[in-house]
């Protein structure tokens, strides 16, 4: 009997040693809707604070990054956008996460003009220091 036991105690252990400790995803959700809300508000500060130093944005076949994306929503400056996540799948361990999701936007311009989009989008974090940061972010109009 001891003979099973031992092995089997040292396999239990072995395999509980060997997995990642993982973090909360509630705090890259945390991230991700900052940052859209960081559009949303046009907080550019916002953007960069919850971005790695080398963020990635691919946005329908172009590679921006925050900066592009602050030029981009500058040239708008009479409208509002609102997003909507659904569908988030959240994988998260001790310093890295990725979430994939659909991303319902909808456009005001000059507060007649309404336009709304969807999206497929996913995003991967890292942890730097203690924080989670967004390093890249993809994004596809959904069909």
């Amino acid at each position: 009997m001891k003979r099973i036991i031992l092995p089997l105690v040292l396999q239990i252990m072995i395999l509980t040693c060997c997995q990642k400790p993982s973090d909360d995803p509630e705090k890259l959700k945390a991230v991700l809707n900052g940052y859209f809300d960081g559009i949303t508000t046009k907080d550019y500060q916002k953007l960069n604070d919850l971005t790695t130093e080398d963020f990635i944005l691919y946005e329908n076949g172009k590679v921006w990054n925050n900066d592009s994306l602050i030029k981009s929503i500058s040239r708008y400056p009479n409208s509002t956008i609102n997003y909507e996540f659904d569908n988030l799948k959240i994988s998260v361990d001790q310093f890295s996460g990725s979430i994939s999701y659909y991303n319902h936007g909808e456009f005001i311009l000059n507060d007649t003009t309404r336009r709304n989009i969807n999206w497929v989008e996913s995003a991967t974090f890292r942890k730097v220091g203690s924080e989670w940061k967004m390093d890249f972010l993809h994004s596809s109009v959904r069909k």
